[in-house]
């Protein structure tokens, strides 16, 4: 890569007055570092080299009037070449242009410009022109200003339009973040309800269960719990004998001795007895007090029988 300083010494030795020229010098880059050095140079001539570009910090030159890059081979200029707004006077001349970036509209101090034999866009072309003459080298500067200041309004809207489509997305992301939080929440709330019911539902059950517990007979409720395993069953307490008991059996004890003894004095041998006379005196009174009943007419017919 060759470098301004192999070709003839400092860049102060081709310094003349304010203009400095490095024309023809084989570069294949520029020497930023050693120009930025050199304020006094507001005039650069870098035609006729071999660069295909300029380096970022190209744009920090500001103090460049006077700029002849013709006869290289640049492809495109830096985005930020609108910082060199001391510029008046621009050649441009036989690149490979397309484009110009649209930080050229920031050069109001541009009055001359040429932009032929370069590959342009066809509506960049169209508004550079021929610049054949010094007057239409100026016109060429005034059109292509306005040209890229139409540009650079029309990539503003686009910008602005994108801005604001992506603001339109983002509230209507968080509309749909707002409407899911609100859904979950519904959700979360109507599930909490339902437990709600279903722990009242459990109460309520206990509750009724409880109350029909407490409706059982006494004597139900009153059971002696079941013995446990293992352990020996209780005997149940002796039961008193009550008054009534007593007298059943006393009649029933009766009732039994009453039957023996008339079933004796039915024996023919007794019935001569002075005592059984009189037992089967009253047993046929009562026979014949009964007969008129069907059932004790069979008892009695049954009795005869035997």
């Amino acid at each position: 890569m060759t470098k301004a300083g192999s070709k003839g010494g400092n860049l102060r030795d081709k310094l003349d007055g304010n203009e400095l020229d490095l024309s023809l010098s084989d570069l294949n880059e520029v020497p930023v570092k050693e120009l930025a050095a050199l304020p006094k140079a507001t005039i650069l001539d870098l035609s006729c080299n071999k660069l295909t570009s300029l380096p970022a910090d190209f744009c920090g030159l500001t103090h460049l009037v006077k700029l002849d890059l013709s006869k290289n081979k640049l492809q495109q200029l830096p985005a930020d070449f609108g910082r060199l707004v001391n510029l008046q006077h621009l050649d441009l001349l036989n690149n490979r242009l397309v484009t110009l970036p649209v930080s050229f509209a920031q050069l109001k101090s541009l009055k001359w410009l040429d932009l032929k034999d370069n590959p342009l866009d066809p509506a960049l072309a169209r508004a550079a022109g021929d610049c054949l003459d010094e007057k239409q080298c100026k016109q060429c500067a005034n059109k292509v200003l306005q040209h890229m200041k139409a540009l650079q309004a029309d990539q503003e809207r686009e910008r602005q339009r994108r801005l604001e489509v992506e603001r339109e997305a983002e509230k209507k992301r968080e509309a749909r973040q707002r409407a899911k939080e609100a859904q979950e929440r519904e959700l979360r709330k109507r599930e909490k309800a339902e437990e709600k019911e279903r722990r009242r539902k459990e109460y309520d059950a206990l509750k009724a269960a409880k109350r029909e517990q407490e409706k059982k007979p006494k004597k139900e409720t009153n059971q002696a719990p079941k013995p446990k395993a293992g352990s020996r069953p209780r005997k149940p307490p002796p039961r008193r004998p009550s008054r009534t008991w007593a007298v059943l059996k006393l009649l029933l004890l009766l009732l039994l001795c009453a039957a023996g003894g008339l079933l004796a004095c039915r024996v023919p041998e007794l019935r001569r007895q002075p005592l059984c006379a009189g037992v089967n005196t009253v047993y046929d009174s009562a026979v014949r007090g009964l007969r008129g009943h069907d059932i004790l007419q069979w008892v009695l017919q049954a009795d005869s029988q035997q």
